[in-house]
């Protein structure tokens, strides 16, 4: 039998299912089928039992498959030490990105680590729902806000301001607004997720909070939609400044009222075990904090947002 056969028995153990562990493996069901039975004959010992609907664990598998498990841990991990001694940067990258930010930036950013680390190969989630590493398969997110849970992982990239925008067509039309009480007379474009419409919109400004209650005709579980619908003049949106950061130096849309500050935020690599931080994710890392640096001082020297997001 092979090590890659292991992997197989895990996901056959971990889903019940031959067909179901050959498509989380992306592998033909009689390829998962042949390596279980390659297992089952080396080792002498049905690891299943087969019933018309479903396998369940025999009492071999049962035994087996706990210390099959722990092995295959310890194997990776031996594997992974020495590529940390040595500072090897290989092996797949499989990140979730957000939509806007994945799609219009962190893309070509990735792009050109690949160019410059070749051995890496890439599998990217795009998605601004919360991930789960084990259901969707990834090794690390790049997300806004800090990781909520003590058993993660995290690397802080920037801090990010958000800011209000519209086109000034928009604002022409409409009239601008002077202060956050004028905001209901606007149209609100909204970020959704799990039914949720994030539509109270919070500022600050000289040691006061405003929290403001918007109604809108356009809301999207998909925070690029928000900024395409913003860039087409269909009302006002608060996003991060980095999603707005080509747009708003292009002069495709306006910050409006730049004196009330919309609630920051901090983008944040998170990983779901210490072993997911490869030479590459540390690289990575790196790359990103450079980047998103590079952006912010453009907006900072464009009188956009304040300098102190750097410190």
């Amino acid at each position: 039998m092979l090590l890659e056969d292991l992997q197989v028995v895990l996901k056959v153990a971990e889903f019940r299912s031959i067909t179901a562990a050959a498509t989380s493996l992306d592998m033909r069901t009689a390829t998962a089928s042949a390596a279980l039975k390659r297992v089952e004959r080396a080792l002498g010992a049905e690891l299943f039992v087969r019933t018309t609907r479903q396998l369940r664990l025999s009492s071999a598998g049962e035994r087996y498959i706990p210390q099959c498990e722990q092995a295959l841990l310890m194997l990776d991990q031996a594997r992974q030490n020495m590529k940390d001694d040595l500072e090897i940067v290989d092996g797949e990258l499989r990140i979730s990105l957000s939509s806007d930010l994945g799609r219009n930036l962190v893309t070509p950013w990735l792009d050109e680590f690949m160019e410059t680390y070749s051995n890496v190969s890439l599998r990217a989630h795009i998605s601004d729902s919360n991930i789960d590493f084990y259901r969707d398969s990834v090794d690390i997110a790049l997300r806004y806000g800090s990781p909520n849970d003590a058993n993660l992982y995290g690397f802080k990239i920037c801090n990010v301001p958000g800011l209000l925008c519209a086109t000034q067509e928009y604002l022409d039309i409409h009239g601008s607004p002077k202060h956050p009480h004028d905001l209901p007379l606007h149209n609100g474009l909204f970020y959704q997720l799990y039914d949720k419409t994030h539509d109270v919109w919070e500022f600050s400004q000289g040691g006061t909070d405003y929290k403001i209650k918007m109604s809108g005709n356009r809301a999207s579980n998909d925070g690029d939609l928000v900024r395409r619908w913003c860039v087409a003049g269909k009302g006002l949106a608060v996003k991060s400044c980095l999603d707005m950061s080509s747009d708003v130096l292009s002069g495709k849309v306006v910050n409006v009222m730049p004196e009330f500050k919309p609630r920051s935020t901090e983008l944040w690599i998170i990983c779901p075990s210490r072993q997911s931080i490869t030479p590459a994710v540390r690289l990575l890392r790196d790359t990103f904090k450079e980047k998103s640096r590079g952006i912010l001082k453009q907006l900072i020297d464009n009188g956009i947002i304040e300098d102190s997001v750097l410190t």
